[in-house]
């Protein structure tokens, strides 16, 4: 029984390792870096991470343990359920007002091939109209930084 047990573990094990070993950075793409010149930068508000239902898990919770203090029985499990409801909706309320709006910067860049590229991202590092810049990723994933 000892051996099965042992020889089951083994296997478990390989495949596990196995699986792991294709999840190594060198398959990832490469990332592009291109170079450029900023010539506008405009301030704009960024949406928050709202999608992550933190606030309505969070709320539900708590509204879910008020609840069990109020009544007995039949009326105790109403109250739980209403609590959790009710603190559900204020807490996604409460993380949709948290999140909404959060500071950003649209940049233009023309890179040294001459197209122009516009990336929104997070206000970060100072950045001013006419520095020489990287955009480095592409689509939602690229970044300006400096040079």
């Amino acid at each position: 029984m000892m051996r099965s047990f042992s020889a089951a573990l083994v296997l478990v094990l390989t495949l596990v390792l196995g699986g792991c070993q294709g999840m190594g950075g060198s398959q990832s793409a490469p990332v592009e870096i291109r170079s450029g010149k900023i010539e506008q930068i405009t301030q704009v508000q960024l949406e928050g991470d709202h999608d992550l239902g933190l606030g309505a898990i969070l709320g539900g919770v708590a509204g879910a343990g008020l609840g069990s203090l109020i009544g007995a029985g039949t009326g105790k499990d109403v109250a739980i359920a209403a609590g959790a409801i009710g603190g559900a909706f204020l807490g996604n309320y409460a993380q949709k007002k948290y999140d909404s709006k959060k500071p950003g910067q649209q940049i233009v860049v023309r890179l040294t091939s001459g197209v122009l590229v516009v990336v929104t991202q997070p206000v970060g590092p100072y950045l001013q109209v006419g520095q020489r810049v990287y955009v480095e990723g592409t689509g939602q994933n690229a970044r300006v930084v400096a040079q």
